[in-house]
């Protein structure tokens, strides 16, 4: 019986496909292995948003064919899309598989495994006179493209909700895909097309699914999550999924991926405020403190605004979790740019940063700036923000000791302790080896280590009587 790995890179949309994959591959008889150095087929799931995030895929290439000369390697995901050719380009790349065409995967594995890197394409394959949406099966040295127009999707693609063994501690449920913004930095629109959503009827079934298999929490994700059901006929919004979501499930607890400050409204943080159902956990992109940056970027809020919408989730729920996403080295961004962006970070109350150094991605608008910042800067800069990030979230974790918050088991422990996920974002490490996905009560300590004091293990799917 043939055999596959699988490795994901990059934001938790990249995450859901994998799963996706994945799951397809599984269901067409092929068995899945831990390791690349065991596998008839590697499948790498890329990211693009960085430079740096396309070097990661190239290594792992280059690693995986001196380890493994026979495994056929399929890479997929934002990077195939946007730059099939250097990736085919590759020694030991058998197939590069768009976004666009990754429901056929599972075709491309079966091609490889019968007629070898060598030969036509699949017979299941539509020849390429025929595609609709401009699609191309290519033969560029050893390996073969299969990608088109991602602007022609015209749905969210997602696996069915069916969860495997080891899959069921926090599934990650994309509900939406694409994005019609066009920040000068972002390569995802052109990689991941137009902004589409899953119904509220599927969200509705994919949730009850997972949930009646053992999922205790869902991470809703999209690519601009807060965009969900504009496109959709009638028009749907993300709170009255939510809403949907908490009356006719029994899901434990539901988080959300990142979502954009102008989504972050009164009505959606009341809604979230309401319910202990819904962890009170925010992500949301900042990507610079200077207004002049942001007007740069072409991003349409400012610096006022934002902190307007962090102060919200902070009056309505003290003891959330307040993450951003924070870009150093835009072009033309300045010392006095940078020290609004410094002193922005420091009176915001946040938990915790990403902090991305700025890299140019061909075809936006970004790439043709002038005024580039010198690398050793940017490194500065971005080291500067990630110390005060640090900073931030030892605070944080400080003033949350001493109170009893519900957590969820993951699945890394070692002989003493297990690894636990709370509502509000903190890892902590529970007393004990536990199974994973399984509820504790847990009084958070500012021990070094994260460990907490295990109250009473959480057994029913409802605590709301527990949380203080």
């Amino acid at each position: 019986m043939a055999t596959f790995s699988i490795e994901n890179f990059g934001c938790r949309a990249t995450d859901a496909d994998a799963t996706a994959i994945r799951r397809e591959l599984l269901a067409d008889g092929l068995t899945v292995v831990a390791e690349h150095t065991s596998a008839d087929f590697v499948v790498l799931n890329t990211c693009t948003v960085t430079g740096a995030a396309d070097s990661q895929a190239r290594d792992a290439v280059r690693r995986i064919q001196r380890a493994n000369p026979g495994a056929r390697i399929i890479v997929t995901g934002c990077y195939a899309q946007r730059a099939p050719d250097e990736l085919a380009a590759i020694e030991g790349v058998a197939y590069v598989v768009g976004n666009s065409h990754q429901a056929e995967i599972p075709s491309v594995v079966r091609h490889l495994a019968t007629r070898g890197v060598e030969g036509t394409a699949p017979a299941d394959f539509v020849p390429v006179a025929q595609l609709a949406d401009g699609a191309m099966s290519l033969s560029r040295g050893p390996a073969k493209i299969l990608t088109g127009d991602i602007f022609a999707q015209a749905t969210v693609q997602i696996a069915p909700a069916t969860l495997m063994a080891g899959d069921r501690t926090r599934p990650i449920l994309k509900i939406q895909d694409g994005c019609n913004n066009r920040c000068f930095y972002c390569v995802i629109p052109f990689v991941r097309g137009r902004s589409r959503s899953l119904t509220p009827d599927a969200v509705i079934r994919e949730v009850r699914t997972l949930a009646a298999v053992g999922a205790k929490e869902i991470v809703l994700s999209g690519i601009n999550l807060g965009s969900y059901g504009r496109d959709l006929a009638p028009r749907a919004r993300l709170a009255d999924v939510v809403r949907r979501i908490l009356d006719e499930t029994d899901l434990d607890q539901l988080r959300f991926s990142s979502i954009e400050p102008q989504d972050v409204t009164e009505d959606f943080v009341e809604l979230v405020a309401s319910s202990d159902r819904l962890a009170h956990h925010f992500h949301v992109p900042l990507q610079s403190g200077s207004d002049r940056i942001l007007r740069a970027m072409h991003r349409w809020y400012r610096s006022e605004l934002y902190a307007q919408r962090v102060h919200l989730i902070r009056q309505w729920l003290p003891n959330a979790a307040i993450g951003a996403d924070v870009i150093v080295g835009f072009p033309g961004e300045t010392d006095e740019d940078f020290r609004d962006t410094l002193e922005f970070i420091e009176n915001v109350p946040f938990t915790y940063l990403h902090v991305f150094s700025f890299s140019a991605r061909p075809g936006t608008a970004g790439a043709t700036l002038g005024d580039p910042v010198p690398s050793q800067i940017i490194r500065e800069r971005a080291r500067t923000l990630r110390t005060l990030g640090e900073k931030k979230t030892s605070a944080f974790r400080a003033s949350q000791s001493g109170r009893i918050i519900r957590a969820l088991t993951l699945a890394r422990s070692e002989n003493d302790w297990t690894e636990a996920l709370t509502g509000n974002y903190l890892k902590v490490r529970i007393s004990g080896r536990h199974p994973a996905n399984e509820w504790h009560e847990v009084r958070v300590t500012s021990d070094p280590q994260h460990t907490t004091d295990r109250v009473t293990p959480s057994v029913a799917r409802n605590l709301s009587s527990c949380m203080p």
